[in-house]
Parts: structure tokens; sequence; C-alpha cells
């Protein structure tokens, strides 16, 4: 994990307006539909750090995943799929 000052990369998916049980199935969904190369950006209002995990728990070494903005009101990450 990194922390940069960076401008959104690929399509912005703001979590905060989706309801809490639906946010991991949507994440998951926006990654699963990405093509090697292709990211998103992650936008939420708390550190995304659980998430992170369950990405790492689930997909080791199938993601990519770059902190753009480390929050206090709001974080954005870069999350995407490796090159082959």
């Amino acid at each position: 994990m990194t922390t940069t000052e960076r401008t959104d990369v690929g399509e912005r998916l703001d979590v905060r307006v989706i309801p809490s049980p639906q946010k991991h199935p949507t994440i998951f969904g926006k990654w699963r539909a990405l093509q090697p190369g292709e990211s998103f950006t992650l936008v939420n209002d708390h550190d995304p750090k659980p998430l992170y995990h369950h990405f790492n728990a689930e997909h080791p070494g199938q993601f990519e995943w770059e902190y753009l903005e480390n929050g206090p009101e709001t974080w954005r990450v870069r999350i995407g799929r490796p090159r082959a």
C-alpha cells in the first residue's frame, strides 16, 4: 500500500452513497469486470483497510491497491488488475 497525491484513475466508484451491505459486493463486481491493466478509483468516507484485507484474503497477488487520498474526510484508492 502506498500513499500519494494523485488524481482519480479510471472510472470513479463513490461508495459513500451505497448502503453498507451492498458496498463490498459492488466493489468486487466492479473489480471483476476490469481487464488486465485497468483500474477504477474507489471513494469512501473512511479508510477502506478492511476491504484491502478482504481482497488480499480472496485474491492475493491478483489486485493492485494505491491510496490516492488518505482522509481525514475522504479516502480515494486506485484498485486495479495487474497487467498479464
